[in-house]
């Protein structure tokens, strides 16, 4: 099973290839995935991969969690499971 990683602290210039080039030193990288903002399309700052085999998956974020890209300091565990928001869509 694929194992979700949330990477956060991310230069705002970073693309989806740069964050999966990253982690591929460590093994398969099956998607990567900077969170864009819906109306300005600028990134938000984090992003999300995901890697076939939980040993590399384990490693990669023990190996660049903390580590130093762009000039900003990587924020890297293991992804939660995603909340469930109260829609509050009123008029």
């Amino acid at each position: 099973m694929a194992k979700n990683i949330y990477v956060g602290n991310l230069s705002f210039k970073t693309t989806d290839e740069e964050l999966g080039d990253y982690f591929k030193p460590f093994g398969s990288v099956s998607s990567a995935r900077v969170i864009r903002d819906k109306f300005t399309d600028r990134s938000r700052g984090f992003g999300f991969v995901e890697m076939d085999n939980d040993e590399e998956a384990d490693k990669a974020v023990t190996e660049l969690n903390g580590k130093d890209v762009d000039g900003r300091t990587l924020k890297v565990s293991e992804a939660r499971p995603r909340e469930r928001r109260p829609r509050s869509g009123g008029y």
